[in-house]
Order: structure tokens, then sequence, then C-alpha cells
């Protein structure tokens, strides 16, 4: 499966920054900030205040993995 990666533009805490993503992972961003009624820039800002050492790119992949392990262990 073959996805592209799409680069997109947001300001964060008053610094624009470039992200880039395969598109799955936009996604699926998109779709965890309307489960908890929020922008997509408030969801980005969140998991990029909770990061430590990866960079941000990382850190929006790693946060939509979480976010699918913890649906599907509840789920089952």
């Amino acid at each position: 499966m073959s996805e592209g990666i799409a680069k997109r533009s947001i300001t964060i805490r008053g610094h624009r920054t470039s992200i880039s993503l395969e598109d799955g992972f936009w996604h699926e961003l998109r779709a965890i900030a309307a489960e908890r009624r929020m922008t997509l820039t408030a969801l980005i800002t969140a998991i990029d205040e909770q990061r430590r050492h990866a960079n941000l790119s990382s850190a929006l992949r790693l946060a939509v993995l979480d976010h699918l392990r913890t649906r599907t262990a509840v789920t089952g």
C-alpha cells in the first residue's frame, strides 16, 4: 500500500511550522481531533507540548498509534 506524504503548515504558539506526514496519519489526526471536539491545530499543539525529544512528525505518528491501540484495547 502506497500513501502519499502531505506537507502542511500550521502555527504553534505563534511560530509557523511545516509537518510532513502520510495521508493516513493526517486522516487519523483529524478523526482524533473531531472525537475530542478540538481543532486539528489544537490537537497538534497539545501533542507538541507533551513530546520530549522526538521530532514533531514522529510524535504525531506515535500519538496516532497510541490512540489506535487504546481504542482497539477498549473495543476488543
